[in-house]
């Protein structure tokens, strides 16, 4: 089986545990940590790869790093992962599970790529023009990217809008 549909598969089953306990919420906030953690920490993922280090250890670890910050549930669903030895795929596990609950609750995800910080004004804007658009809530992600020198990429879903002096550039070369 894809590593993909493992991912998937695993998050789907979270996902509909979490509805069917009335969890979602708080499930949802401890995949946000634990994705947050395993990618800002590459040791961690490093360790969770590893085929030398044995199960019993690595929840040990595990449940050091995560026990005390997030829900027993979710502590249960890593435990699960690791005892099936499915591990190195936890923080993908959890940004599927991420995907799937903005499915879930309507949410469109939309990517703004500047060279400089947005204002709180232009985030609004941006976000009730997008919302018009797609008749769904809105999570505005920020990225900061100087090479594209100036002007804006916005990405919504798998649609792309390049107004970019970087790419302006580009196009006249």
């Amino acid at each position: 089986m894809s590593q993909s549909r493992v991912t998937y598969r695993y998050a789907k089953a979270l996902l509909l545990f979490s509805v069917e306990k009335n969890m979602l919420q708080s499930i949802y906030s401890d995949m946000c940590f634990v994705e947050r953690v395993c990618v800002e920490n590459k040791e961690l993922t490093l360790l969770l790869k590893s085929p030398i280090i044995k199960t019993d250890k690595k929840q040990k670890i595990l449940h050091e790093v995560f026990g005390s910050k997030i829900t027993e549930v979710s502590m249960r669903f890593v435990q699960i992962i690791t005892n099936k030895k499915r591990e190195y795929l936890l923080e993908d596990i959890a940004r599927a599970f991420l995907v799937q609950y903005k499915q879930h609750n309507n949410i469109e995800e939309v990517v703004v790529t500047t060279a400089t910080p947005l204002t709180n004004e232009l985030k609004e804007s941006i976000v009730s023009y997008i919302k018009r658009d797609v008749q769904k809530d809105v999570d505005l992600v920020e990225n900061i990217d100087q090479k594209i020198i100036g002007g804006v990429i916005v990405r919504v879903g798998d649609k792309q809008l390049d107004a970019s002096v970087s790419s302006e550039i580009k196009e006249l070369r």
